[in-house]
């Protein structure tokens, strides 16, 4: 098992990327981090809005934060959804939340020829769950030497995740995380085992729990996700008491206004309450 110590936000001479004024460290005894921003790149002034406070929200917690937002939704219920304003126009409103705030960035990406272009803007690469085991896109996502998050698919069970660890690894990088994002239960309904994070924990890297996605109804609207946010903070807390090392939490200023994940992106007042008691349960549980 090789041991967890990197930086999410420390630069890329290759691609002419400085470091970012907060980077976040990852490592067996760093503090609680945290993963947050909107669902979707709706607007750049929403994303700054939000980072801003993300940046407020961190300095009074002292809980680092690494901004999240994705240029493109590949997986949405209906046809007709927002996606997002794709690559290029993405990646600019990325890079000017890096610049602005100083937070580093991640977001998702879909096909083995996206990572290569987003590893010179943003500082982590995610894949999500109905992903995890495309191996040409775990490849080409590690051949980058960034960081990647993967969030466990809601159909694996959290054992199966060693294989693609194993994949990542295989291909050069052992900057790994594993995100648990809940599992289908029966249909339209997700359950959230908190022993999986303990399990994913064995296999060597840090586990994440993402709070938000954890309460989605998939499916449940018949064209949209439908969602139970108010036991997002109830499920973030059960994870760090389980020994999660850190929280992902899709947030937003108006969240029914939200173009993706209306029903379980979390309203951004509700976040400092939430990181503090999330922080002091870490504590206690770190000893």
């Amino acid at each position: 098992m090789n041991r967890v110590n990197f930086k999410i936000g420390d630069g890329d001479k290759k691609a002419g990327l400085s470091p970012a004024a907060n980077p976040v460290k990852i490592s067996l005894d760093a503090p609680l981090f945290l993963m947050a921003g909107p669902c979707v790149i709706e607007t750049e002034k929403l994303c700054l809005d939000i980072a801003e406070r993300l940046v407020e929200i961190s300095q009074k917690t002292e809980v680092p934060v690494i901004f999240k937002a994705s240029f493109d939704k590949a997986n949405r219920s209906s046809i007709s959804s927002f996606r997002g304003p794709g690559l290029k126009k993405g990646l600019d409103i990325l890079a000017a939340v890096r610049t602005k705030t100083g937070l580093p960035v991640m977001t998702d990406v879909h096909d083995p020829t996206q990572p290569g272009i987003v590893a010179d803007v943003v500082d982590c690469l995610q894949v999500p769950a109905f992903l995890c085991r495309q191996t040409d896109l775990l490849c080409a996502c590690a051949k980058t030497k960034k960081p990647v998050n993967v969030k466990k698919g809601q159909f694996l069970s959290p054992a199966e995740m060693k294989n693609v660890v194993e994949k990542i690894n295989s291909c050069g990088n052992h900057k790994v995380m594993l995100t648990e994002r809940g599992t289908f239960f029966g249909y339209n309904q997700l359950v959230s085992d908190m022993t999986a994070i303990d399990t994913m924990k064995k296999l060597g890297p840090p586990v994440v729990f993402d709070a938000t996605h954890s309460t989605q109804l998939p499916g449940a609207l018949g064209n949209a996700t439908a969602g139970r946010r108010e036991i997002a903070p109830l499920l973030a807390k059960a994870a760090v008491a389980a020994g999660a090392d850190g929280l992902f939490i899709e947030v937003h200023p108006q969240p029914e206004k939200a173009k993706s994940d209306a029903a379980c992106i979390m309203p951004i007042d509700w976040l400092e309450d939430l990181l503090k008691v999330s922080r002091r349960i870490f504590q206690i549980v770190r000893g």
